[in-house]
């Protein structure tokens, strides 16, 4: 019997080449990173054509979290497909709730009270912070260092307790929903909320002192990943990423939604090396630009979180018409500013009780087709540091 020879499953479009020079023969080598590998926040596969140390192609995978979420939105009543928003970027739970939350109302004409659009504001800029906490934290894991996610996740857990203490949930919150909030700040909230805000402003500063200014970490992240203003917007990246490469692009000022015209703040960007505080080596668009983007951000959340404390009005937390809530016969699309970009839904209604079409555009996503135009003729070791600036969420991509 002839021995056979099985041959490796060659992946599509990354055949690795063979050459020959005298008696010395070389071979590219694919490389599988993920999908179980800490530096891809999650289960998603990225096959390396590498020749040594550099990588000269890269293909994401994804697909390994799907689980039917947007047809399951074709089979519940909005308020119920609610929780189920939470999972999809479950780093950022009230912003979900209240993208879908705003699609449907506005399909149906719902006003939401003033209160309730001031609570949601203040928990969505909450929940972007909490957010950027865990990317800051988990970057520094992926460069090597280990004491700012220590300093990242104590202030994120004591957000937390307040969450816990508005809504009952630490991770997936249903709070936002269809016509307003589920239910009224706990006496006593607004006052804790406020001290945390004055605890926490000065910590950004030990922060950029442990990582965002620390010399080796600027070393690895600076020019490296570089994305053009160009590439960003043909891309269709949106988030910090988008206005990391210098567009300034935030929803919340070109498109409000829940009252966001009325609160005062800034768009951070992208800046080259030696502007202000920014490190010299740095480039408009590369790793240590979006992640510092989502340091500023932080800033920004907190003056908006102050502005919306300060003029909380009083009145109800929930519109008068949700009961019985029938989607009548046409469609929407809305989308707000997520903490990893534009999230976006999509619901048709045909005069029932069920939305007769569920679609969901998740920032994520969109920012993961990139990987393969950045991540190729790039060192093996900034691989980790390009995926990990995308500060990806898989449940979300996948849905």
């Amino acid at each position: 019997m002839a021995d056979t020879v099985v041959e490796p499953a060659i992946e599509k479009g990354l055949e690795p080449e063979r050459r020959e020079q005298g008696d010395v023969r070389t071979e590219e080598m694919l490389v599988n990173m993920g999908p179980q590998h800490p530096s891809t926040h999650g289960v998603l596969r990225v096959v390396l054509r590498t020749d040594g140390e550099l990588v000269l192609d890269a293909i994401p995978h994804i697909g390994y979290l799907h689980r039917c979420a947007e047809k399951i939105g074709e089979s519940l009543p909005p308020y119920q497909y609610i929780p189920y928003t939470d999972r999809m970027d479950y780093l950022a739970g009230m912003n979900n709730n209240q993208a879908f939350a705003i699609a449907v109302e506005r399909l149906c004409g719902i006003e939401v009270p003033p209160r309730a659009q001031a609570i949601r504001v203040i928990f969505s800029e909450f929940n972007r912070i909490a957010s950027h906490l865990v990317a800051l934290g988990t970057y520094g894991l992926d460069m090597g260092a280990f004491t700012p996610f220590l300093y990242a996740f104590r202030e994120r857990e004591m957000i937390l307790d307040l969450f816990e203490a508005a809504c009952g949930a630490r991770l997936t919150y249903s709070y936002p929903t269809v016509g307003g909030v589920r239910s009224d700040l706990p006496d006593g909230w607004v006052e804790r909320c406020l001290e945390f805000l004055e605890y926490f402003e000065p910590k950004i500063d030990d922060y950029n002192n442990l990582l965002s200014f620390n010399h080796i970490f600027v070393k690895r992240a600076s020019n490296v990943g570089v994305i053009s203003r160009e590439d960003a917007i043909a891309f269709g990246l949106t988030g910090p990423i988008l206005r990391a490469s210098g567009v300034r692009w935030d929803l919340r000022k070109v498109q409000p939604y829940d009252g966001y015209e009325k609160y005062d703040f800034d768009v951070p960007i992208g800046e080259p090396g030696g502007v202000g505080d920014t490190p010299r080596g740095v480039v408009v668009g590369d790793c240590w630009n979006r992640y510092f983007v989502r340091v500023l951000e932080m800033i920004q959340s907190i003056r908006i979180m102050r502005q919306a404390l300060a003029e909380l009005p009083d009145g109800d937390i929930m519109a008068k018409k949700v009961k019985n809530l029938k989607l009548p016969v046409g469609e929407v699309y809305v989308e707000v500013e997520n903490p990893r970009g534009q999230l976006g839904f999509y619901v048709l209604g045909d005069g029932s009780a069920i939305p007769a079409r569920v679609k969901a555009r998740g920032p994520s996503f969109c920012n993961l087709s990139i990987i393969r135009h950045v991540a190729r003729d790039v060192l093996l070791a900034d691989v980790p540091a390009i995926i990990g600036s995308f500060d990806v969420v898989m449940g979300e991509v996948d849905r």
